[in-house]
């Protein structure tokens, strides 16, 4: 046992070659992490920043003339509270009925019955070909769900890539032997998937959250096309509307014109949505990057489990 523990502690002697590449590699992805992370913290930055300083591009790496003109301006804007909580409703709403209906798929798909390839076949063809906009928007007018909340929940319920991940997982990381001793104690396919199935089954649906919860948070076309009350927007339809009115000046209901004359004239006005612009990419990404920091640890786990076997 003692020689055993010998030769495990020796380690293995790096080459002059080793170092070099060892060396290049970190410098690379160093590099990299820069290149990725700069644009967010300058965004940041650039957010509580004085409007002068961003104009005259003196914002790099550390706030200048600490303000929060810019977030004072986004949500002095009346429609913004309201989309936010339309947000966070289709959010949570629309991710727990798309997990659920992903998981009961997953499951179906990963039994054996007659005509499991063609129907495998069928739902992979969605993932490259579609009806198109035209055909889905007549659909949702003629079943009379446009302009409800209703769709703002069931249009892109079910993605089959995270279909794909979820049956992956159920067939890897619960055994066919559970299911066995569950029909022999008289289980049922419904009893066998909301009692075994889904409390096994954690690690996924945090990964599952993850992925519909960031895509609907971060959806605004389907509100651009399926929404006409102002009163049902999301956060990103209202954001996008003040992103785009930061540059016209000639609209009376615009972001920009809102806050023309209360901020003594249009040159102040200027100023302030200099900074707003990156306050509203702030206020967007922030819940966003919150529940990937919280969901991290599923979300890799989850990830690893349903992409091998065994």
């Amino acid at each position: 046992m003692a020689e055993n523990a010998k030769h495990s502690s020796v380690r293995i002697r790096e080459t002059g070659a080793d170092r070099v590449f060892n060396v290049l590699n970190n410098i690379f992805w160093i590099i990299v992490l820069f290149i990725v992370l700069y644009p967010l913290w300058l965004i940041l930055i650039a957010s509580v920043s004085d409007p002068d300083a961003v104009l005259q591009a003196r914002v790099l790496f550390l706030p200048v003339d600490f303000s929060l003109m810019g977030y004072q301006a986004v949500f002095e804007y009346k429609e913004l509270w309201g989309s936010y909580l339309n947000s966070i409703f289709y959010t949570l709403a629309g991710s727990a009925l798309s997990v659920i209906v992903t998981l009961a798929a997953a499951y179906s798909l990963s039994r054996r019955f007659t005509g499991k390839t063609l129907v495998n076949l069928g739902i992979t063809f969605t993932m490259f070909f579609s009806g198109g906009l035209i055909p889905i928007f007549l659909n949702v007018r003629d079943l009379g769900l446009y302009d409800t909340r209703t769709i703002m929940i069931l249009m892109n319920l079910v993605s089959v890539w995270n279909l794909m991940v979820a049956r992956t997982y159920i067939q890897t990381s619960i055994p066919n032997e559970l299911y066995e001793a569950a029909v022999m104690d008289g289980a049922d396919h419904f009893t066998y998937f909301f009692r075994c199935v889904l409390p096994l089954s954690g690690t996924i649906i945090a990964v599952l959250s993850v992925y519909y919860g960031v895509a609907r948070w971060n959806d605004y076309f389907t509100g651009l096309v399926m929404l006409r009350s102002r009163n049902l927007y999301p956060l990103q339809l209202v954001l996008r509307e003040i992103l785009a009115s930061l540059t016209s000046t000639g609209s009376s209901d615009t972001f920009f014109a809102a806050y023309a004359d209360n901020l003594g004239g249009l040159q102040e006005a200027l100023r302030k949505a200099e900074v707003a612009k990156y306050c509203c990419i702030v206020v967007s990404t922030v819940p966003a990057v919150l529940l990937y920091i919280f969901m991290q640890k599923y979300f890799v786990k989850g990830v690893m489990i349903g992409s091998l076997k065994g």
